[in-house]
């Protein structure tokens, strides 16, 4: 009878044993889920903000005096030796000072007579006022308003040209523009 026992818990412990053994089936993850279709976006873009359009004499008038001097709008004349007569080929850019002056207003003018440094200078102060005097008049013709333009003569004391030769002298005897109020 004790062998039966003995031969009983063998088996069971074999059993069991083998049980215990047993490799487990691998658990399989699920199926991830099926990705739902989700429905379009459409892009809205963002409304397009518009500045205000400014004119031309808006913008003229947020510029200081020095930027509207320094982009030059106002072309300079030359004139002969020892002369104060607009000669013909200044005319086209005594027109087109008139056409700007017209365009933008509110701007005044300066007209500065300039010479050569040939002369007294005494005899450059007149001249050069003469040259700013007919730039000035030739301006008047074409409808510029007076209260708009002044003159001044420097005579040669500021050349642009320091040389002593004809090139830097015709370059010195000139009515040059400058806007002074806008």
């Amino acid at each position: 009878m004790k062998k039966l026992v003995i031969c009983l818990l063998a088996v069971m412990l074999v059993l069991s044993f083998s049980v215990a053994c047993k490799k487990k089936p691998k658990e399989v993850p699920p199926p991830p889920p099926q990705a739902q279709e989700q429905p379009k976006v459409e892009k809205v873009e963002a409304p397009v903000v518009q500045e205000p359009q400014l004119t031309e004499e808006e913008l003229f008038l947020q510029k200081s005096l020095d930027q509207i001097n320094r982009e030059k709008p106002l072309g300079t004349i030359y004139f002969d030796y020892d002369r104060a007569v607009v000669r013909t080929d200044a005319q086209g850019t005594l027109d087109a000072n008139a056409a700007w002056m017209k365009k933008f207003k509110t701007a005044k003018v300066l007209v500065e007579g300039h010479c050569d440094e040939r002369g007294t200078e005494e005899y450059n102060l007149a001249l050069g006022e003469k040259r700013a005097k007919a730039a000035q008049d030739y301006l008047l013709s074409t409808g510029v308003a007076a209260g708009r333009l002044k003159i001044i003569s420097y005579g040669k004391s500021q050349p642009v040209n320091p040389g002593h030769d004809e090139s830097a002298w015709q370059m010195n005897r000139r009515a040059q523009f400058v806007v002074i109020e806008k």
